[in-house]
This record gives structure tokens, sequence and C-alpha cells, in this order.
């Protein structure tokens, strides 16, 4: 389930980023990228994030693996989603966050990984909307951040490969 999570958030996180440059006249998807845009990333974000993704892990061998591939089109209909599987809810507010604030915070993290790697690249210019501070803080905590994922594999992930 949290490799489901965490598959989610990219597939989401890329629809946002993708949303970022929506004609001003689509206000709900507009409004949810500036909402992930705006998103402060602090130390103690990352702790509850962290925390959260943890707990995820462990409920994991709880949850029968749903392998659906119907994505949420919008941030709200994301968080029904994720707070319709069994104890998602609760075992991201035990780490002191709601479920949206955790997939805002975890789609954030996939923007500015991204931002963070494109200014990287010969001519990278940070995007209009994107903190500086995000990227930096993203970039101070990248090892932190990338031991979330790692060693995770989900099998959706593996049926996908067999088509």
């Amino acid at each position: 389930m949290r490799t489901h999570l965490l598959r989610w958030s990219l597939t989401a996180g890329i629809a946002m980023a993708t949303l970022m440059t929506v004609p001003a006249h689509a206000a709900a998807p507009d409004a949810e990228a500036q909402e992930i845009s705006r998103y402060v990333l602090t130390e103690a974000g990352l702790a509850r994030y962290t925390a959260a993704t943890q707990k995820l892990g462990s409920l994991a061998a709880s949850l029968t693996s749903r392998c659906d591939d119907g994505t949420p089109a919008s941030l709200n209909q994301f968080v029904a989603k994720a707070d319709a599987a069994p104890g998602v809810k609760s075992t991201i507010q035990s780490a002191g966050m709601t479920t949206r604030e955790y997939i805002v915070f975890g789609m954030s993290l996939l923007q500015v990984g991204i931002v963070a790697w494109g200014l990287d690249q010969p001519g990278g210019k940070l995007p209009p909307g994107v903190s500086m501070d995000n990227v930096k803080f993203y970039r101070a905590h990248k090892a932190a951040i990338d031991k979330l994922g790692a060693g995770k594999q989900d099998a959706c992930d593996d049926r996908d490969d067999d088509r």
C-alpha cells in the first residue's frame, strides 16, 4: 500500500505539474497546482511525512493490493481515494498529518525534485511559482527523501512490466 500511495503521488504529482500550465479559466486545477507550489517544506513536515510513510509501509502487509490504475482528476479525489483505503487515514493522522497534507507534501517533494534536477541541467532556470527555498530544502534532505522509496516494489508495478 505504501508503494501504491507513492505511485499515486508520482502520478498525481506529474498530473499536477502538468496542470500548472492550464489556462486561468480552469480554476480548480490551477488552485490545486498553486497549493502544491506554495507548500513550504520544513524539517517538522519531513519528520511527519517520513513517520507516516513508514507507518503506511507497515500497514501494507495487512492490505490487499488493488492494482487499479484510475488516476484521480483532482487533489480532493486523490485524498478521498487514499482515505477510502482501510487504515490509511488513521495511519497518516497518527503521524500528525492530514491525508491532504501528506499528499500535498509528497507532491511538493516530487515537484521540487524535478525542478532541482532541471536546475542542474545546462540552462536550467527556476520556474515561476516554485520556491527556491523548497529546492534548497530538497537538496539538503535528498538522501533522507530518497530512502523513503528505496528498495520498495509494488506487485502492481510487476504486473505492468509483464504486458
